[in-house]
């Protein structure tokens, strides 16, 4: 099952993300679940929030998952939304 964790960063909080980076980035590598991914850029080309793709047994893995993110776990996100996805095109 393909699903979409969409996170949108809390405001001001690019310094969290860069200090958690290479965790997040190590998660990602060790958990062997994530189909794509990358960050949501803002006006002025920062990183301001991510959206990854993962291919998991079920909704409840995906939680899981985007819990224990690094980044998560750092307070990062104002929000994050997991939905289920199909996969189209690509």
């Amino acid at each position: 099952m393909l699903v979409a964790v969409i996170c949108t960063d809390k405001p001001d909080a690019l310094h969290v993300r860069m200090a958690n980076r290479n965790a997040h980035l190590s998660y990602i590598d060790k958990t062997g679940v994530v189909a794509q991914a990358g960050p949501f850029l803002d006006s002025d080309g920062q990183m301001c929030g991510s959206l990854v793709i993962l291919d998991v047994v079920d909704i409840g893995a995906a939680k899981s998952w985007a819990e224990n993110d690094p980044y998560a776990k750092a307070g990062l996100f104002e929000k994050v939304r997991i939905e289920q996805w199909k996969r189209v095109i690509g």
